[in-house]
């Protein structure tokens, strides 16, 4: 009778054991399962989202249209970034100013090395910078005629910060004695096209 009952008990003696191990291994899967859906939101924020990776690409601008003496703006990163088409005039000033300026050579400023010229540009007639000025980064206003009313008369013509008073030459060069530690930052830029610059890609 003995050996009857061991073999009808002995087939089902591991039957528990196997049962919690499977119990086991599926709350393990489920608990897997569940930590990553709660995590997937969380790891989603910290990506860029499509807006941010558009605001920090490059920015195509078609120049056709801007006239001789006229300041266009465009938002790169979240900044506004000036395209001024100089005019002749405008240019000789830039050669007449260097005694009022405090870095005329651009050796403390920051622009792209085919910018580091009188002119701060890859091209003399366009001048593409950062339109914040260097102090703390208010918006100066564009004051291009030169001896402007309240500039004085030995104003050449460029850009002045409402804000603390700070002034920049048409090449974004800062005067002596102003609140602007340094010349108005060239973003990186080149020309894809005879007219179209693109603004936050160097050139290669």
């Amino acid at each position: 009778m003995e050996t009857i009952v061991n073999r009808i008990v002995s087939p089902g003696t591991g039957a528990p054991d196997h049962r919690r191990r499977m119990l086991i291994r599926a709350t393990s899967v489920a608990g897997g399962a569940a930590l990553v859906a709660a995590a997937s939101p969380f790891l989603a924020s910290l990506a860029p989202s499509a807006r941010a990776r558009a605001r920090g690409a490059p920015v195509d601008e078609d120049l056709a249209t801007l006239a001789a003496g006229e300041l266009r703006s465009v938002e790169w990163r979240g900044k506004p970034v000036w395209l001024l088409r100089r005019t002749p005039v405008m240019l000789a000033s830039l050669e007449e100013d260097t005694g009022l300026l405090a870095d005329p050579a651009s050796i403390h400023s920051q622009q792209p090395a085919d910018c580091r010229n009188p002119y701060r540009s890859a091209r003399p007639e366009l001048f593409v910078a950062t339109g914040l000025c260097t102090h703390l980064g208010c918006v100066p206003t564009f004051r291009p005629k030169a001896g402007a009313a309240g500039l004085g008369p030995d104003w050449p013509g460029g850009f002045y910060c409402p804000c603390h008073g700070s002034k920049f030459d048409l090449a974004g060069r800062v005067f002596k004695d102003v609140p602007a530690p340094t010349n108005l930052v060239v973003p990186p830029y080149t020309f894809v096209a005879a007219s179209v610059v693109r603004v936050g890609e160097g050139k290669r």
